[in-house]
């Protein structure tokens, strides 16, 4: 059985790939249901981009993207959309397209942290079980099913830490090791919005390399060139100083927490909710739009079990070297921007988490493969010589050994579990991807009436649907009128409304969460 393995090993990795790949870019205009309405906006921008080069409110090559109209404007990263800007020059609008370049994104993570496991380890096996664990990880697999800034970020950070690592084994950094950290600590700083907190921390976790002065030159020059990548940052919040917090502001708990102690104890409190087993391993995130409710925890209990045996592993053996040092800091940091804000284990804003974890499950993994390894070698030394007393016997069933298949095995059964209520229970979320909003626009568009009124109102901007879906129709966005926030449209309008509320009109289309109706 291990020489059929061995011999097809290289065609058994690429059928379970291929078969993750697939499960990657199946239906996905279809689970998730709908196209969310931060979809629909930076969807909408990179259109808008492409054709114009202008962004929905007619900047010109925006460092950052409005979205959205007074009471719901903010602004957004720029990455994921000025890419699917490039594909919509010569390719036409589609949801498809646009979650699939997210789906690409974290694949190509997953990739990238089983090479990264390569470097570190040497062994072809732990990388092939670090890729395989990271592509069937809940937490990453749903975050590559749709169109967000967030599903850039694992791909980010993987480079990141590939840069690092790379640059770790050497004994002083070149210029192209510099300019490959700081470009990486940009890409960080401008793709999610985490990255502006995060990036900057990770630079000043690079303290963690400094064990001469040769090494404290490096980090210098690194900080010295992430500083230029920060200077549009600056001179765009200089010119904008509240358009990029004003957000946060309205997320996080800073409004009602008016002393510093009470900032410190709310902070500690969400920093421990957000490490909570419960969320991590058994419910996952609540919010549906980030996880299938009742599909497991976001992260497999297996890669959580090797990350604590790494991280105990790293604290006993390898707390010298800095390179894992710095993977420990990273670890407790990541978690920083989830526990600033109101919501309990949000998982967008702890994407860069698991990556860490996914990390320390390396060392692991070695420690658990090793003793098989020697005896393995130990077993084909002593038969060469003709001291075996059994020819080719296979190497002793260990508890290490034993440890590993059962972390295995349940590896496959979580993730399997996983994908059957993903694919069974997924398409049941039409309202927290606003599914109803496209029936609504279609029974719109087929009645003549002109202009269409958009109205926004309690389930948020709709109105950004509408144009979204025009531009993939390839109809003229000169048939809707957005009216202002409150702004009550003329008798005999046909409206798509996303307010509950409609007084003096004629239903046509009421789906719970948008209205069609005639005004009288």
């Amino acid at each position: 059985m291990k020489n059929f393995f061995n011999r097809y090993q290289l065609y058994l990795v690429g059928l379970g790939l291929t078969l993750l790949f697939f499960l990657y870019t199946f239906a996905l205009t279809d689970n998730p249901p709908g196209f969310y309405v931060d979809e629909s906006a930076f969807a909408y921008n990179a259109y808008s981009i492409a054709k114009t080069g202008a962004s929905e409110f007619g900047v010109r090559w925006p460092l950052f993207f409005q979205n959205f109209e007074p009471p719901f404007k903010n602004f957004v990263n720029p990455i994921h959309i000025y890419l699917l800007a490039a594909f919509f020059l010569f390719l036409p609008p589609s949801i498809w397209l646009a979650r699939l370049l997210s789906a690409l994104a974290i694949f190509e993570a997953g990739l990238l942290l089983g090479f990264l496991a390569f470097k570190i380890s040497g062994k072809r096996t732990v990388a092939i079980i670090v890729g395989f664990t990271a592509l069937v990880t809940p937490w990453f697999f749903e975050f590559g099913r749709w169109f967000s800034d967030a599903s850039y970020y694992p791909l980010a950070l993987a480079l990141f830490l590939l840069a690092l690592f790379s640059a770790s084994l050497k004994d002083r950094w070149s210029w192209g090791s510099v300019s490959s950290i700081a470009l990486t600590l940009a890409l960080l700083t401008y793709t999610y919005t985490i990255g502006r907190m995060l990036a900057p921390m990770f630079a000043l976790g690079l303290v963690c390399f400094i064990t001469n002065k040769r090494r404290l030159v490096d980090v210098i020059k690194i900080w010295l060139a992430y500083g230029v990548t920060l200077i549009p940052f600056l001179v765009f919040y200089l010119r904008y100083p509240t358009a990029l917090s004003s957000r946060f502001m309205i997320l996080s708990y800073f409004r009602t927490e008016t002393t510093l102690q009470g900032i410190l104890v709310r902070f500690l409190t969400r920093y421990f909710q957000d490490l909570s087993l419960v969320g991590l391993l058994i419910k996952g995130d609540i919010n549906p739009r980030h996880h299938v409710p009742g599909a497991t925890g976001s992260i497999l209990v297996a890669t959580f079990i090797l990350a604590i045996i790494g991280f105990v592993i790293v604290l006993l053996h390898h707390r010298e070297k800095p390179w894992w040092r710095f993977i420990l800091f990273g670890t407790f940091v990541s978690v920083i921007p989830g526990a600033l804000t109101i919501d309990a284990f949000h998982t967008g804003r702890m994407i860069a988490y698991p990556i860490f974890l996914v990390v320390l499950s390396i060392p692991a993994l070695e420690w658990l493969m090793e003793k098989v390894e020697k005896r393995s070698e130990a077993a084909a030394t002593e038969q060469a010589s003709g001291r075996s007393q059994i020819a080719g016997r296979a190497p002793v069933f260990t508890l290490r050994r034993a440890a590993l298949v059962t972390l295995l095995l349940g590896t496959v059964v979580q993730a399997t579990y996983f994908q059957i209520k993903f694919w069974r229970d997924g398409y049941d979320r039409p309202y927290a991807w606003d599914a109803p909003y496209k029936e609504v626009y279609d029974a719109a568009v087929q009645i003549p009436s002109r202009p269409i009124y958009l109205v926004d109102g309690y389930w948020g901007p709709g109105y950004i649907h509408a144009l979204w879906y025009a531009a993939v129709e390839g109809r003229s966005t000169s048939e809707f009128v957005h009216l202002p926030y409150r702004a009550t449209p003329p008798p005999g309008a046909l409206v798509i409304s996303s307010d509950v509320a409609c007084t003096q009109c004629e239903i046509l289309l009421d789906t719970g969460q948008y209205v069609l109706y005639r005004k009288l």
